[in-house]
Parts: C-alpha cells; structure tokens; sequence
C-alpha cells in the first residue's frame, strides 16, 4: 500500500491547532531545532508518532516519521528551561498555545513535557509540517495519565 507522506499549511489560529494536533507525542532532540535569523525561520526535526494512521486502522503497528515543522516570517524565539548545549537531550512535545499581540503580532509558544518551552514571535501564522522519508514501526504507543 502507497502511503503518501503528510503536509499541512498553517494560516490561522485554527490551522495551527490542527498541527498541533498531528504532532502530540511528537520527539525533537536538542541537536535537530535552528533559528536562522537571517532568513526569519525557525526549524525543528522531530520524529512523529501517526496518530492519524492508528484512528483510521491503516496499519496494525504504530509507527514513526520524520517531519519538519517550519515557522517563517520569525521576529524573535526564545526558549525556557531547554539546556541548548545538551544536544543529545530529547523533548517531548505537547502542543502549540498562540495568542495575538497587541501588536498584531503572534506568539506561538510550542510546550513540551517538563515545563519547557519555545516562543516563536512571528509577524504573521505561516507554518508548514512536512514529513520526510519512509515511516517506522514504534514498539511503543504514547501514553497518558487521566485525571
């Protein structure tokens, strides 16, 4: 069976929800995030766990895969409690929270677990998530605890 690779555009804060959705679970090591301030970009690698092919049935074992998740048109990025030169440390994301500046700007602020974060400051909501290469199987399914 032909899988074709996911990529979705963000425009909106509704867009951005729906990627945030399709990268719950996600992993990006340290070593794989770049803000290229030059060019206004911001990158991250992260491996994705496709939560979109489990709730369809499409494959029996749960599976992995590269995306790049871009944000362009970037003002500013800070991060809080990430260690930039522990650069084989993982982090675990949770979702993106934007919110719109008095200045007509965004804050995108991508949360992961562990009280870390990165906010990416962005004149305009221009994201893309795209996957990279073949996906692979994961023995484990992300879990949560239920309050």
């Amino acid at each position: 069976m032909d899988v074709k690779n996911l990529k979705l555009i963000a425009r909106t804060e509704e867009d951005l929800r729906v990627v945030s959705a399709h990268l719950q679970d996600s992993i990006a090591n340290i070593s794989d995030i770049a803000s290229l301030q030059k060019n206004k970009i911001f990158l991250m690698q992260l491996n994705r766990f496709m939560w979109e092919d489990i709730e369809k049935g499409v494959f029996r074992k749960n599976k992995r895969i590269r995306t790049i998740l871009k944000f362009e048109n970037v003002i500013k990025v800070i991060s809080k409690n990430i260690n930039q030169s522990k650069k084989d440390k993982f982090l675990d994301f949770l979702t993106i929270e934007t919110i719109k500046m008095p200045d007509n700007n965004y804050e995108m602020k991508i949360v992961f677990a562990g009280d870390s974060a990165i906010k990416v400051i962005s004149e305009v909501i221009e994201v893309t998530l795209d996957d990279q290469g073949e996906a692979w199987n994961t023995k484990n399914i992300p879990k949560h605890k239920t309050i």
